[in-house]
């Protein structure tokens, strides 16, 4: 996926959330049907948090300070572990997954500024591709921010964060079927 094809596709998904979720009152929005299962805007939290952990990655591309482990150096691995990622967050939701802790949600009481918050982030991560598309374009290997040994191209991120994007959009929309 290259840079302009990762920024369309996250403007597409950031109007069909505010479509979506945006005229929502908050009890819809932090509405819970069971204890082990996120609200919408707990969902949208935690895209937030996924999307700004990539600005320190970011960061370090434009600065030059591309710190990869030694197993960044073997391109099997690199496109695994991207294969791997890209699957697990296949938008079907096939499969439950746990994410990581520095992912999980906040405790949330108010909605509104979660749904702003997520759209400022989703703004924030379009701006930080457009100043890094020539690094995005050329492939360019990027360590998880979740764990530095995970590795794979800054494409396959952009992929992964956009599907992962869509698996809790489809994710908040069960949800929003179980409101009473």
């Amino acid at each position: 996926m290259n840079s302009s094809e990762a920024i369309k596709e996250l403007e597409k998904l950031s109007i069909e959330i505010k479509d979506t979720f945006g005229s929502l009152h908050t009890d819809k929005l932090n509405f819970k049907p069971a204890e082990n299962v996120w609200s919408v805007s707990e969902n949208l939290l935690h895209l937030a948090e996924v999307n700004q952990s990539y600005f320190p990655v970011f960061k370090d591309l434009e600065k030059g300070n591309k710190k990869l482990p030694f197993i960044a150096k073997i391109p099997f691995i690199v496109g695994l572990f991207g294969k791997m990622i890209l699957g697990s967050v296949n938008p079907d939701r096939s499969r439950k997954m746990k994410t990581f802790a520095i992912w999980e949600p906040g405790n949330s009481d108010s909605a509104r500024p979660d749904l702003d918050f997520f759209l400022d982030s989703q703004d924030k991560l379009i701006a930080n591709i457009k100043a890094n598309a020539k690094a995005v374009d050329s492939e360019q290997i990027i360590s998880s921010p979740a764990n530095k040994n995970i590795v794979y191209k800054l494409s396959v991120a952009l992929e992964i964060i956009i599907n992962h994007e869509k698996r809790h959009i489809n994710q908040a929309k069960e949800v929003l079927l179980l409101v009473k």
